[in-house]
């Protein structure tokens, strides 16, 4: 038994010498010291020994067990000590080399656009303001003079969370939720920007846009003073020499409604390709606040007016920036976005 535990501990010694890394290290201290190496085997078989030679045999064994721990603990700090010095010639840093640049991003142009139109607005007195993306039907609809089974809600086509709560399909609630507070103050002038839903999704819509909301709500507020309010914005988001036309339409929320054209920016108003031809881009609708929804807010169609308008960001950036797919907004493809 004896010369067993020599042989072991010549064997082990041979081998520690010839581990170069900590995965050998580990490997060996299994192999030998383990719940079943080879000196743990020879501990177990201590009842087939003499009891006069148990003392002896046990202690040898106990000895080549501290030799071995002793020398797999010092054999992995001389290898940890190499990888140290090997750490620092690889990664040392020369403080004399100039710095390595950080690449820096920069907005989106939904962003650019978006901080754009506040901008305008914000010049002219308009105040921004927010509302819930979540929505009750009663401010999406009801409020905006859309009842249940009014034709209108078809061309919203909706995210229904429940019955009477939905995400809103435009950002038109905020002004309900905005007179509501402020009654019977005047003026009332606000754009309200954010997130919108609805389920389309092709080339030229997304189930999740964004919109600006505007609202002016005085005494005194003509359809005249709407378009002089939109001629200014299609000249300083589009260029000084933009005019803009308003056609009738039809918004609910709205009496008379119009929606709003700029002068084609390619052919300058004379027929081209991006117009059809007829010399217009369709930018955004607009109205004067229909009575309904001043009452349905507290203040008294008799005695106030309004008008209100609403655009697409996404919209506005493409005829800006001369895109023809909304999807590439929200494909993050890195080549699309450093245009901008």
């Amino acid at each position: 038994m004896e010369q067993k535990i020599q042989r072991i501990k010549e064997s082990a010694l041979q081998d520690l010498n010839k581990a170069g890394n900590r995965e050998k290290l580990q490997e060996l201290r299994v192999k030998y010291l383990g719940k079943k190496g080879l000196l743990t085997k020879v501990l177990r078989e201590m009842g087939k020994v003499p009891k006069e030679l148990r003392p002896k045999i046990g202690q040898r064994a106990n000895e080549v067990r501290q030799l071995l721990e002793g020398e797999l603990d010092n054999r992995l700090a001389v290898l940890r000590e190499k990888e140290k010095e090997k750490k620092l010639v690889e990664e040392a840093i020369d403080v004399t080399l100039p710095g390595r640049p950080v690449a820096r991003g920069h907005k989106h142009p939904l962003t650019l656009v978006l901080e754009e139109i506040k901008d305008i607005f914000m010049a002219m007195g308009f105040e921004v303001a927010e509302g819930p993306e979540v929505e009750y039907d009663y401010y999406n609809f009801e409020a905006l003079n859309i009842p249940k089974g009014h034709p209108a809600r078809d061309m919203q086509d909706s995210f229904y969370i429940c019955d009477e709560i939905l995400l809103r399909t435009h950002t038109s609630p905020v002004q309900i939720r905005v007179l509501e507070d402020r009654v019977p103050e005047l003026p009332v002038r606000i754009i309200a920007p954010g997130k919108v839903y609805r389920r389309d999704d092709d080339a030229t819509h997304s189930p999740m846009f964004h919109q600006v909301e505007g609202l002016l709500v005085d005494k005194q507020s003509t359809l005249g003073d709407l378009k002089g309010i939109l001629l200014a914005f299609a000249r300083q988001m589009f260029g000084q020499e933009r005019e803009i036309r308003l056609r009738p339409s039809f918004f609910p929320f709205t009496e008379p409604s119009a929606e709003v054209d700029i002068s084609c920016m390619n052919c300058k108003g004379e027929g081209c390709r991006v117009c059809s031809g007829t010399g217009w881009l369709e930018v955004l609708g607009s109205g004067m606040v229909h009575p309904k929804v001043l009452a349905n807010t507290g203040y008294d169609p008799e005695e106030v007016v309004g008008f209100a308008f609403g655009m697409g960001v996404e919209r506005i950036a493409m005829l800006k920036y001369g895109i023809n797919d909304l999807r590439l907004f929200f494909d993050n493809d890195v080549r699309f976005l450093r245009q901008f």
